[in-house]
């Protein structure tokens, strides 16, 4: 396989203090293109409102695949690099990008911005095209729901 090939795997995990765009509540869903997220409320009869949004550098996870090709890591856990935040992200705090048996990951817990409240809880997953066993498909839905 080519180099660099494999598969972008974002999660969104939950939102935290969203902000209330409905009488008393929200309908909220995410909407992720590469590196950027955006939270929406679900309206019936009017335009969703726009509840914010949020940005991830994926340079760090670019890093740490190369650090993982050099340190020749194949199995186990191990810590690759710290992120920290920054004004090229929108990160509350450090995170840590990790690889685990083939898979390099960043949990990120990320501010929303443009918005008075809200955060989101989100895992990024790089798996290299070797240890991804999918073929590629399109997704039904572009938008993923909050919990």
């Amino acid at each position: 396989m080519e180099e660099g090939c494999g598969l972008l795997k974002v999660v969104v995990a939950r939102g935290r203090n969203l902000a209330v765009r409905d009488f008393t509540s929200s309908d909220p869903y995410v909407i992720v293109r590469v590196a950027h997220m955006e939270v929406f409320d679900w309206d019936r009869f009017k335009y969703d409102d726009k509840m914010g949004h949020a940005f991830l550098d994926l340079q760090p996870v670019a890093a740490a695949t190369k650090l993982r090709r050099a340190l020749r890591l194949t199995a186990g856990e191990t810590k690759l690099r710290k992120v920290v935040p920054d004004a090229d992200n929108c990160l509350l705090s450090d995170s840590f990008v990790m690889y685990n048996d083939g898979e390099i990951s960043l949990d990120a817990r990320l501010r929303l911005r443009d918005v008075e409240s809200g955060e989101l809880f989100v895992t990024v997953k790089w798996i290299e095209a070797d240890n991804a066993k999918v073929t590629l498909t399109y997704p039904q839905h572009d938008v993923a729901p909050i919990n």
